[in-house]
């Protein structure tokens, strides 16, 4: 029974806090109600105004050295590694001889071919004589001559692999990793031996928006800024611009950049392409907040007779960072709205905030 009791002394208690709490929403809501009615019902808003202001292309973008060529170097002839003429670090230039590969059975495929070839040649000769006094046929001729040929070829493919024997570099650069030595048996599969780095050329690989991508071309010039090396000044030219955007909605581009003497830039070093274009005319401008959305419903508020927000269509050109360049539907010297127009409709009494 006094259980009971308590428990609806409890629930009262419970529902009169509850009623204190919406009699107290109730009363703010009356203020707040009763402050709008004092200003009339305008919505508070702020407000910007139309200039024609000069237009700056210029942009900056951030990126990645990448080396202009690298290199895995694989086998391409089995055998024992006999010797390496190069360290990790050296510079190497194309054909430069870099290891040796044992080239003793190498050797004897090239002997055995060039046997061959003597005696396919000796063989074409007594065909070529005995034909001509009827001691065989064409076709046995034909097939001596054929001979020939054939042992020709397998001569060249034994020689190109004697020649192989010896590892050339295929591309001038940097011997950045090492992968054998003397003594390891690499085989025809392709044994990796060498990573090769160009890096007196690199690319600077970069992301840029939509707006920065239709302001540029191949070929362009940009200067270039080292993060390590900030008071040097670098040369790019854009080499490649990508047709589709990425996940992000950028355009990545790449620009190739002329390393210094010392080959002080690395890859994998962080970097910045600053692009430059020429003076543009002046154009009318809004703040990209006045939109209503988004820029692409090309919709804003514009304000009359200094308390009215009236809807405008408009046409929007470039976004210029914060700014979007108006083509059509507005004025210089007129107002746009740039905040509140959630709160707006058509005809909406506003209160400029100063």
């Amino acid at each position: 029974m006094k259980r009971g009791i308590i428990t609806a002394l409890v629930i009262i208690l419970a529902l009169a806090g509850i009623g204190m709490v919406l009699t107290n929403n109730k009363k703010k809501n009356e203020a707040k109600t009763a402050i709008v009615a004092q200003g009339g019902g305008a919505v508070s808003v702020r407000t910007a105004v139309i200039k024609r202001e000069p237009i700056d292309l210029d942009f900056a973008v951030n990126g990645v050295f990448a080396p202009n060529q690298e290199l895995n170097f694989l086998s391409e002839n089995a055998g024992r590694v006999t010797k390496i003429y190069v360290s990790e670090g050296d510079r190497v230039t194309k054909g430069q001889i870099i290891a040796r590969i044992d080239a003793e059975i190498i050797n004897t495929d090239k002997e055995t071919a060039e046997a061959n070839l003597q005696n396919a040649i000796r063989d074409e000769a007594r065909y070529s004589s005995s034909f001509k006094t009827g001691g065989v046929t064409q076709q046995q001729l034909d097939q001596a001559k054929l001979a020939v040929e054939n042992a020709r070829l397998k001569l060249q493919s034994a020689s190109r692999k004697v020649s192989d024997a010896n590892v050339k570099s295929p591309i001038n650069g940097i011997i950045n990793k090492k992968y054998i030595e003397v003594g390891a048996f690499v085989n025809t599969q392709g044994t990796q031996m060498f990573e090769i780095v160009d890096v007196s050329k690199l690319k600077l690989k970069v992301n840029v928006n939509e707006n920065q991508v239709a302001s540029i071309k191949i070929g362009d010039q940009a200067q270039i800024k080292s993060n390590v090396f900030p008071t040097e000044n670098f040369a790019g030219k854009v080499s490649f611009i990508a047709a589709k955007a990425d996940n992000s909605l950028n355009f990545p581009v790449e620009l190739v950049v002329e390393n210094n003497k010392k080959q002080d830039i690395k890859a994998g070093m962080y970097g910045t392409a600053i692009f430059k274009f020429p003076k543009q005319a002046p154009a009318l401008t809004i703040p990209r907040g006045s939109f209503v959305g988004s820029v692409s419903s090309n919709q804003v508020f514009v304000l009359e007779n200094g308390n009215t927000a009236k809807t405008r269509k408009v046409v929007a050109g470039r976004i210029l960072g914060e700014n979007v360049e108006i083509l059509e539907g507005l004025n210089e010297g007129e107002t746009v709205i740039t905040s509140g127009q959630i709160n707006l409709v058509d005809g909406t009494a506003v209160a400029p905030v100063k």
